[in-house]
């Protein structure tokens, strides 16, 4: 899941304009997660936004695939603003490592609309030449991958590649999510500690 910063509404936009997009975007997240990216249109998101016609989303959205840009940006906002505090408020690599795998795990446990949203965006939505629409994971394997290596460099962790050792962690968050789909009950605390510890085995070694 990519983390970013907010940057706000665009300049220009008014409260009122912002204050709706924001309730249209909320909608869209509830259509998709409970109905399938396939299955959302315009009209059902008016229906659950409480529109009386879908000329308001146009008005907002260039169309399907900027709505669905806008959600994606919506959720992964919404992942860096619980995310991030967690991590800040620990220090060491170790221990940020293990805040950053706990508060994506728990994230997707409170959030498990907007999850469930933007994993249908990513795996069904395509832009006119077939790409996927959303690519998510760059940045974020970046951040992971320059911690890893920071690590080395001050001999917390030992050797690795920090680029595997990144992909790894997050396609097992990411893996997270697919469990939580199938099982909607899934303890995911339990399962952020069980892949703390086969991280922190991971980047450390044994220890005796």
């Amino acid at each position: 899941m990519r983390v970013t910063e907010n940057a706000g509404a665009p300049t220009g936009r008014s409260v009122t304009a912002t204050a709706r997009r924001a309730q249209i975007v909320g909608a869209a997240i509830e259509a998709i997660a409970e109905l399938g990216y396939a299955q959302t249109s315009f009209a059902k998101i008016a229906a659950r936004a409480g529109i009386s016609s879908t000329r308001l989303i146009s008005y907002h959205f260039a169309g399907k695939d900027d709505l669905m840009r806008a959600v994606v940006d919506e959720v992964t906002t919404a992942a860096a603003a619980f995310i991030r505090p967690r991590i800040t408020a620990v220090a060491g690599r170790a221990a940020v490592l293990a805040a950053y795998i706990e508060a994506n795990l728990d994230f997707m446990s409170t959030h498990s609309a907007h999850i469930r949203a933007l994993v249908d965006i990513a795996v069904n939505a395509r832009t006119p030449e077939g790409a996927p629409l959303t690519v998510q994971d760059g940045p974020a394997l970046e951040l992971l991958e320059r911690h890893f290596r920071d690590g080395q460099a001050e001999g917390v962790f030992r050797d690795f590649d920090p680029r595997v050792m990144a992909v790894s962690l997050r396609a097992s968050i990411d893996a997270a999510a697919g469990v939580l789909a199938r099982e909607p009950g899934a303890d995911l605390k339990a399962y952020g500690t069980e892949l703390v510890g086969i991280f922190e085995r991971a980047t450390q070694g044994e220890t005796s």
